[in-house]
C-alpha cells in the first residue's frame, strides 16, 4: 500500500509518496515573486490527480493554532483562541484539533478549508496533524534545559522544554536571522533558561540555514545538529 504525506507550510508544499518506508518519490513547491495568489491550491491538485496512493497523511505547519493544557475541553472556544495569535476567517478555515498526551496538551489549529475539501472529496483514508504535535512527539528530553528548533523554509518550530515540561512551543516567520537570534536570547532571559547550561538541538533545513547555525555557535554552548533535510528525508514527513 502506498501512502501520500503531505506538508503545509507558510510559503509553500512538500511532499512524500511511501510504500512501507521507502520513499517512492519527493518533492517541493516553494512561493517565487510572481506566484499565482492559488500556487499551494493549484501544485496539490496536480499531485492529488496522480491518485497513485491509497492513504493521506496531512501535516499542517501554518501557524494558525492555539495551544491548551490537555484538559481543556471547551472545544467550541477554538476560533476565538487561535484568534488572539491570527486573524482567522471561519468561512475560510477549518477548525482541527491535534492532543499530544506525552506532553499533555493539544493544539487547536486552522486548516485551509479550500484545501481540505479537496482532500477530502477523494473519499480515501484521511489523517491531519498539526507539525508542533509531531515535532513533540518525536522529542525523547534527556538534559535540562533543552531547546528544539524546527527549520523550515522561512519559518521555524521553537520548542523548550525542562525536566521534561514544556516551557513554551512558536510557530515563526524567518524574516532575518538577526531578529531570530534576538528572539532565542530575549526568549531563554524571559523563561529563565541559562545560555551556558541549556542544550539546543536544531532539525530540518538545517543546511538551508547554515549562516544562522553558525551564528547560534557563536553565543551557545551545546548544540546539536539533529536531522538534516536532505533528498527522499523530511524530518516532520518522517
Amino acid at each position: 500500500m502506498q501512502k501520500l504525506k503531505l506538508l503545509f507550510t507558510k510559503d509553500g508544499l512538500q511532499y512524500q509518496l511511501f510504500k512501507n518506508k521507502t520513499v517512492l518519490e519527493d518533492h517541493f513547491y516553494f512561493k517565487e515573486d510572481g506566484s499565482s495568489e492559488n500556487f499551494i491550491s493549484e501544485n496539490l491538485d496536480i499531485i492529488l490527480e496522480k491518485n497513485n496512493f491509497q492513504e493521506i497523511e496531512v501535516i499542517s505547519a501554518l501557524n494558525h493554532f492555539a495551544l491548551m493544557p490537555e484538559e481543556f475541553t471547551q472545544h467550541e472556544s477554538g476560533y476565538k483562541l487561535i484568534s488572539y495569535n491570527s486573524a482567522v476567517d471561519e468561512n475560510k478555515e477549518e477548525l482541527m484539533l491535534s492532543v499530544n498526551k506525552k506532553f499533555g496538551v493539544q493544539f487547536y489549529y486552522t486548516f485551509p478549508k479550500k484545501l481540505y475539501q479537496k482532500i477530502k472529496l477523494l473519499e480515501k483514508p484521511a489523517n491531519f496533524n498539526f507539525s508542533g504535535e509531531k515535532f513533540l512527539n518525536s522529542i525523547l528530553p534527556k538534559k535540562s534545559p533543552e531547546i528544539h528548533i524546527n527549520l523550515y523554509q522561512n519559518q521555524c518550530e521553537f520548542i523548550a522544554i525542562n525536566g521534561k515540561k514544556l516551557v513554551l512551543y512558536n510557530n515563526l516567520d524567518l524574516n532575518s536571522e538577526v531578529d531570530f537570534l534576538y528572539f532565542i536570547m530575549f526568549t531563554l532571559n524571559k523563561i529563565n533558561f541559562s545560555i551556558s547550561e541549556t542544550h539546543f538541538y536544531v532539525y530540518g533545513e538545517t543546511t538551508e540555514n547554515e549562516t544562522f547555525i553558525s551564528e547560534l555557535r557563536k553565543f551557545v554552548k551545546h548544540l546539536s545538529i539533529k536531522f538534516d533535510n536532505l533528498h527522499k528525508q523530511n524530518f516532520i514527513l518522517y
